[in-house]
C-alpha cells in the first residue's frame, strides 16, 4: 500500500507494519521519513539493528535473507535496514525482495526498511517493487517544487515557533529565503534551524532573515531546464548566473537544454504521425515533472518552432565549442542564455 509522506507519522501512531519502503532523490525528506520509522521501531521493541547497502553485482543477498529469517540471542525485536543506492537490486536481488516482501507480514519479529532513490516507470512496475507495495507500506519522497517551498519554509518555522510578518513583508521574506536556498533542501532546513537559534520565538522581520540567511542554492542543469519548459524567464536567468558562478561546463549546458529541444521535436513529430503521447513520452524517457511539462508545451508549439530551436541548439554547439557566429553573442554564457530564453519564451503558459 503507498501512503502520502504527508501522512507518515498518523500511519506510525497506529501501529507498525513489518515492510517499509521510501524512494525519492531528496535526501533530507528520506533521513527524516526514515527516522521516524527507526525511532518508532526502537519505541517498540526492536532494538537490534543490521544495515546492508546492495552495490557491486556481488553482493550477498543471502546474508540479508538470512538475517531476516534469524532470531536473535540478546533481542526480541530486529530492524533490516536495507538500502539500494542504484535503485537496481538485479536478477538475484529481484528474487531475494520479492520472497522478503512476501515473508514479512507472518514475521513479527523483523521489521525491513528498505531505501532506494527515485524510481522510474519500469521499476515501479516491476515484480519486486509490487511485491514490496502489496506486503508492506512504501512512501515516494518528491522533492519539494520551487513555487511550493516558501510555504514548505513557513511550515517548518512554525514548528520551532517562528513565523514571517503578515502581508507583504512576509512574502517577501519567504521569497527571499526560497531563492537563497533554491534547489538544497538539507541547507534549508540547516538555515531554519539557525533561525530558532539565533532568533526567539516569535516573528521574524525581513532584516531578520536577510542577516540569518547565507545564499546556499544549488543550481543544477536539471532544474534550469525544468524551469526553461515551465517558461519561468527570470529564474532562468538567475540560475545560468549561478550555474556559471559555480563553475558548471558551458558545454554540460548546452547538451542539456539541446537535448530537450530534440526530445520535444521527436515527440511533437511522432505524435502528428499519430502514436499516442504517453507511449512516445515513455520511450523517450520523460518521467515525472518533466512529463507535465512536456504534456502542457507540445499542444504549443509548431513544427517550425521546433525546427528554428533546434537549427539555434545546433549554432549554439558551435559557439560553445569555439566557432563564433556574426548573429549570436560571442560570449558563451550569453548564447546558453539567448537559446534557454527563446525556448521559455516559446513554452511560456498561454
Amino acid at each position: 500500500m503507498q501512503i502520502a509522506s504527508a501522512r507518515l507519522q498518523e500511519h506510525l501512531s497506529k501501529g507498525l507494519r513489518s515492510l517499509y519502503c521510501l524512494h525519492g532523490d531528496e535526501p533530507l525528506l528520506q533521513q527524516e521519513a526514515a527516522d521516524l520509522i527507526r525511532h518508532e521501531a526502537r519505541a517498540q521493541g526492536y532494538t537490534e539493528r543490521h544495515v546492508f547497502t546492495v552495490a557491486g553485482a556481488h553482493f550477498d543477498w543471502g546474508e540479508v535473507q538470512a538475517a531476516g529469517a534469524s532470531m536473535s540471542l540478546f533481542a526480541d525485536k530486529m530492524l533490516l535496514d536495507l538500502r539500494i543506492p542504484s535503485g537496481k537490486p538485479g536478477k538475484e536481488g529481484s528474487v531475494a525482495l520479492q520472497r522478503l516482501a512476501e515473508d514479512a507480514p507472518g514475521n513479527d519479529g523483523v521489521l525491513m526498511l528498505v531505501l532506494l532513490p527515485r524510481l522510474d516507470k519500469t521499476s515501479k512496475a516491476s515484480g519486486w517493487f509490487t511485491a514490496l507495495e502489496a506486503h508492506g507500506i512504501t512512501v515516494q519522497l518528491d522533492p519539494v517544487e520551487r513555487r511550493a517551498l516558501p510555504e514548505w519554509i513557513a511550515h517548518r518555522l512554525a514548528a520551532q515557533q517562528q513565523r514571517v510578518r503578515e502581508g507583504e513583508e512576509g512574502q517577501r521574506s519567504l521569497q527571499f529565503f526560497a531563492d537563497r536556498v533554491e534547489g538544497n533542501l538539507l541547507a534549508a532546513h540547516q538555515e531554519i534551524q539557525k533561525l530558532g537559534l539565533l532568533y526567539p520565538t516569535g516573528e521574524l522581520s525581513f532584516e531578520d532573515i536577510e542577516r540569518a540567511v547565507l545564499n546556499v542554492a544549488r543550481y543544477d542543469v536539471f532544474k534550469l531546464t525544468e524551469s526553461v519548459l515551465a517558461g519561468q524567464h527570470w529564474r532562468v536567468q538567475r540560475m545560468l548566473d549561478g550555474l556559471q558562478a559555480e563553475g558548471v561546463s558551458e558545454v554540460l549546458v548546452h547538451y542539456t537544454l539541446a537535448d530537450d529541444i530534440r526530445a520535444l521535436k521527436r515527440v511533437k513529430d511522432a505524435v502528428s504521425a499519430g502514436r499516442p503521447l504517453p507511449q512516445v513520452l515513455r520511450e523517450q524517457r520523460v518521467w515525472g515533472h518533466k512529463e507535465r511539462l512536456f504534456e502542457r508545451v507540445l499542444p504549443q508549439l509548431s513544427p517550425a518552432t521546433l525546427e528554428r530551436l533546434l537549427q539555434s541548439a545546433h549554432q549554439v554547439d558551435g559557439i560553445v565549442k569555439g566557432m563564433k557566429l556574426p548573429t549570436w553573442p560571442s560570449d558563451n554564457w550569453q548564447a546558453l542564455l539567448r537559446l534557454a530564453l527563446m525556448l521559455s519564451k516559446a513554452c511560456s503558459p498561454r
